[in-house]
């Protein structure tokens, strides 16, 4: 299916999106490279803030869109859904989840912050922590006790919603010659790479930005295939899932000119210095403006940059831990 993703399928969940009332167009900053002398100043640099977002983050965008395609019997409330995330999505999924007077479970890496277990319990949906290591299996566990999963990130109605920051940003700039995103399970970079190139953007150059302790796409690239990471560790938890999606892989690989990696501690540089702007930025919401920071995208000179901010979910004291 992932094949067949058509523009059609991405403008189609973009009006779903706007029927709703919980995702909003998020900020576009225009022509911003002067804010960080040491980029390079004929870059011409653009932010889209998705740290702005209703939740946080970008991921409303792709929950609200799936929760058009739920199974029935999730949505007539006879079977609970079943999902695992490092925070961010499970956020999302709990608001749209609430929403609809539904129940579910989202199970959580080890290493998420417990703020976000709370937060996710405070919609009325349970949140359990697991090993990190072991969350596939515990998500395979409750699917043979009867419940349905709602993937967090190998999902094509997930892909199609997220799509819709492409159509966004073209819009505002119609002709960029490089995007950048951050990359965990590869759904976001598949959507907005492919709704760039669909949309007849031929020669827009698309990089995800995944960190050099978790880079499942950046190995999945070498492979050959979505692959597997047994241990994956960074300060950017959301960017740490065990696998690179399938759907996801099989349109990156359609799309994307290439996977980029960044280290722990260029990522809290790239926070604080987006901090400093007035930006509140989590780790994971920083790679791909950090990928730009440290010089890592090829050939920026004289291009129009965009880059892709994906979530601010971050509270005062883990920022004021992490960044000083």
């Amino acid at each position: 299916m992932a094949n067949n993703l058509t523009l059609a399928d991405i403008t189609s969940a973009a009006e779903v999106l706007k029927e709703s009332p919980d995702v909003v167009r998020t900020p576009l900053l225009r022509q911003v490279q002067g804010m960080w002398p040491t980029i390079d100043q004929t870059t011409d640099l653009y932010l889209k803030l998705e740290n702005m977002q209703t939740t946080g983050s970008f991921k409303i965008r792709g929950v609200t869109n799936q929760m058009e395609h739920l199974p029935s019997e999730v949505k007539d409330g006879s079977t609970c859904a079943v999902t695992f995330s490092a925070g961010n999505y499970g956020k999302a999924f709990a608001h749209c989840m609430s929403r609809k007077g539904l129940k579910g479970l989202v199970l959580l890496p080890h290493t998420a912050p417990e703020d976000r277990v709370k937060m996710i319990q405070s919609y009325g949906l349970e949140a359990l922590k697991v090993p990190s290591s072991e969350i596939e299996d515990h998500v395979a566990d409750h699917v043979a006790k009867g419940y349905i999963l709602l993937h967090s990130f190998d999902d094509i109605h997930l892909v199609q919603g997220y799509g819709s920051i492409a159509l966004e940003i073209l819009a505002e700039v119609p002709d960029p010659d490089i995007v950048v995103v951050c990359c965990g399970g590869a759904g976001l970079v598949a959507g907005v790479a492919a709704g760039i190139r669909l949309a007849g953007c031929d020669k827009c150059r698309v990089y995800a930005v995944e960190p050099t302790g978790a880079p499942t796409l950046f190995e999945s690239f070498k492979a050959g295939y979505a692959v597997k990471i047994p241990s994956v560790k960074s300060v950017a938890t959301g960017l740490m899932p065990p696998s690179t999606g399938k759907v996801p892989y099989m349109l990156c690989q359609k799309y994307l000119e290439d996977v980029l990696l960044v280290t722990d501690d260029e990522l809290l540089m790239g926070m604080r210095h987006l901090y400093d702007r007035g930006l509140k930025v989590e780790p994971a919401g920083a790679a791909a403006f950090t990928a730009l920071l440290q010089a890592r995208i090829p050939d920026t000179s004289g291009k129009k940059v965009v880059i892709v901010v994906t979530g601010g979910n971050i509270t005062p004291p883990e920022l004021a831990k992490l960044i000083g």
